[in-house]
């Protein structure tokens, strides 16, 4: 059993991953920023370094796993401040304290940090080719790749990085900067309209299949390591779209359809060889069934019928 600290761990990815170590024995702290009742929580927000010292202090721990971010390119755009104070400035003190305190360090990167590259988006790209990230969020988070494998030199520290491809499911609450599959769900069961970008192929990971491979990284730690965590099947955003209206019973008429998003990589095609071999990463849930799962779990959230 291992003492792990999660940030950000009242969040989508967080709130399940939480769930699977403990049900896997370890002993899980959680902070995030609202108050709550969870015994082993601590309201703590990252950007404040004395926040997080005086957790340490009484709660020494294996390995942290860095969730705390702010999420989004148009959340990055529209409120910059938070982004880069959260992001970066956050990352770097829980870097600071890993070099005094010695923890393993896992750290939640993006598939954003591939920017404008056009092949398959391997882990070792982003060490042999120039990219371009292609806005403020993607920025932040190549930032703090970087600045871990600067500590990594200078200071011995010990990280793995994992790079989410489209994460959906139940727990991810809406709001106008959250995923393209949470708000295309919303929308339809709300009878709002949205846009639908028809040039731009992904594949999406159900958030179960995302947090047992993630769980498992603490139990076969690799220092210096670096994964995608994706799916298996590519589909556009329309094929979603569809998916949706269909599980939702919703008008198509709500949708609008627009060719491609600015500064929006447009295919991502994702090696998870990797997280296969290492990981499990398996995916157990197909989009189909991820969606009405999500679609349910939205109607009894919103008490939507």
């Amino acid at each position: 059993m291992s003492r792990i600290f999660v940030t950000g761990g009242l969040g989508t990815v967080g709130t399940h991953l939480v769930a699977e170590l403990r049900s896997r024995g370890h002993e899980v702290w959680v902070c995030d920023l609202p108050h709550h009742h969870d015994p082993q929580y601590v309201r703590c927000d990252v950007r404040e370094y004395r926040q997080l010292e005086r957790f340490f202090a009484a709660h020494p721990v294996d390995y942290v796993y860095h969730l705390a971010a702010e999420f989004g390119r148009w959340n990055g755009e529209d409120f910059f401040e938070n982004l880069w104070m959260t992001n970066a400035v956050g990352t770097k003190n829980i870097i600071r304290l890993q070099e005094k305190l010695k923890f393993r360090l896992i750290h939640f990167s993006s598939s954003e940090v591939y920017g404008d590259f056009e092949g398959v988006m391997k882990e070792e790209v982003m060490d042999t080719v120039p990219i371009k990230q292609m806005n403020d969020y993607a920025m932040t988070k190549w930032v703090n790749e970087m600045q871990i494998l600067n500590s990594a030199t200078l200071y011995g520290t010990e990280s793995v990085r994992v790079r989410l491809f489209n994460t959906y499911g139940p727990g991810e609450h809406y709001s106008p900067y959250r995923s393209a599959v949470c708000l295309f769900c919303y929308r339809a069961l709300n009878s709002i309209p949205y846009t639908v970008y028809l040039n731009h192929t992904r594949t999406s990971t159900y958030i179960t299949d995302c947090v047992r491979a993630l769980a498992t990284i603490c139990e076969k730690f690799k220092p210096g390591e670096v994964y995608n965590i994706g799916g298996k099947t590519y589909h556009d955003m329309k094929q979603v779209s569809d998916m949706i209206l269909r599980a939702t019973g919703a008008s198509e008429s709500l949708v609008t359809y627009k060719e491609a998003e600015v500064l929006t990589t447009k295919w991502k095609k994702v090696d998870i060889s990797k997280a296969e071999r290492d990981l499990g990463l398996k995916e157990t849930v197909s989009l189909a069934d991820g969606i009405e799962q999500t679609v349910d779990w939205m109607r009894q959230t919103y008490g939507i019928s």
